[in-house]
């Protein structure tokens, strides 16, 4: 199962120096800060971008410190509703060879800021108003309150299959027959339990589903519903496409065995944590290009906790700390789905995951001094 995840696991052979690849094996010693050296090179170049942009677009030093303001809210923005991206993503790369785990971090990083953040937006709007790409782009520079409005009528859809894709990540984690670390052990110990039942993750994000499309008019039900579908679809497909290149050494090179499908698993997961960044920040500024700036920072960031996080070892220095990203990503998905009828503010969506992660965080300090042998 692609959601069977080993704590224990020492850290393989990475990757990174200053965020560039390296090989050095084991755990990593260096300055914690190290490991964002590039994400401080691209928010410096992407404030001073947009503190230019900004100049452009107004005449005035008080437009220009709007927009710079503005896309540091953006990148703080999507590091707190993605961190617990960074922890999935630094547990998945464990799997992967030293040579895919390169590849994510390079090409992943490309698609990450320059698919989700700019083509992926533009790709909305091609689809709802049914226009040219190039089109799109002109919209955006011109007439930046029709693209907003566009992207807006956009967000049921978008929704339902982010929420559902992410549902069945968070689920698939807890309903593992082989998980045998507990965090909130009465809950979680039912649900391991009960994995043994096949499809029951897919039963229970049906029924949710199901519940959800009840609350919307008979038009949004069915958009609703479709969309929350073709979510539940890709996650299957994903993991079956990633089961059978990753198991198939006659078919494949030797490089891509354990990693082309997780990659692709990736790239999805990535994806669908970028909608809700993606949507939200509309509701700062309808500027693409302020949008593409800040969150692109902010993606920057995540990958660096994604390597920090898997050469030093955090997560197993860290038993509860992969369990409060898996709730993190339940509870994201659920207002996801929430947000098909009622609006949620994108700082209670960031705060929520962040508060989980803490709590199982601070849980796994006092399990590691609880547990520490006498006299250590």
């Amino acid at each position: 199962m692609m959601s069977a995840l080993i704590l224990n696991q020492p850290p393989g052979p990475f990757l990174m120096e200053n965020g560039l690849p390296s090989s050095g094996l084991g755990a990593d010693t260096r300055p914690t800060l190290r490991y964002f050296t590039w994400a401080f090179i691209v928010t410096a170049l992407g404030l001073i971008l947009g503190a230019f942009l900004g100049w452009q677009m107004t005449g005035t030093v008080g437009g220009m410190l709007t927009i710079f303001f503005i896309c540091a809210v953006l990148a703080v923005l999507e590091i707190s509703l993605s961190f617990d991206n960074a922890i999935v993503n630094a547990n998945k790369l464990k799997e992967m060879t030293p040579e895919w785990q390169r590849r994510f971090l390079t090409w992943g990083i490309l698609i990450a800021v320059f698919g989700m953040r700019i083509v992926f937006p533009l790709l909305i709007v091609v689809i709802a108003a049914k226009i040219g790409p190039w089109d799109a782009m002109v919209l955006a520079a011109a007439r930046p309150e029709e693209y907003a409005r566009i992207m807006h009528d956009a967000h049921l859809p978008i929704a339902a299959f982010g929420g559902t894709f992410l549902m069945m990540v968070g689920l698939s984690f807890f309903f593992d027959h082989e998980k045998d670390v507990h965090w909130v052990r009465w809950l979680e110990a039912k649900m391991q339990k009960y994995a043994t039942i096949r499809g029951i993750e897919v039963a229970v994000v049906l029924s949710l589903i199901l519940i959800f499309s009840r609350f919307l008019d008979p038009v949004e039900s069915q958009i609703f519903f479709r969309a929350a579908i073709w979510g539940l679809l890709t996650f299957l497909l994903v993991e079956v496409l990633g089961g059978l290149l990753d198991s198939s050494q006659e078919a494949l090179a030797a490089g891509a065995k354990g990693g082309l499908g997780a990659f692709l698993y990736l790239e999805v997961l990535d994806a669908s944590f970028s909608f809700d960044g993606v949507i939200g920040a509309f509701a700062l500024t309808q500027n693409l290009f302020i949008i593409a700036i800040g969150l692109g920072i902010g993606a920057m960031y995540v990958r660096s906790m994604t390597i920090m996080l898997v050469e030093k070892g955090t997560l197993a220095q860290y038993r509860y700390l992969e369990h409060g990203a898996f709730y993190a990503i339940i509870a994201l998905s659920v207002i996801m789905f929430l947000q098909s009828f009622v609006h949620i503010p994108e700082v209670i969506t960031g705060l929520g995951g962040a508060a989980l992660i803490g709590v199982s965080l601070w849980s796994s300090i006092r399990w590691n001094r609880n547990t520490r042998a006498p006299g250590e």
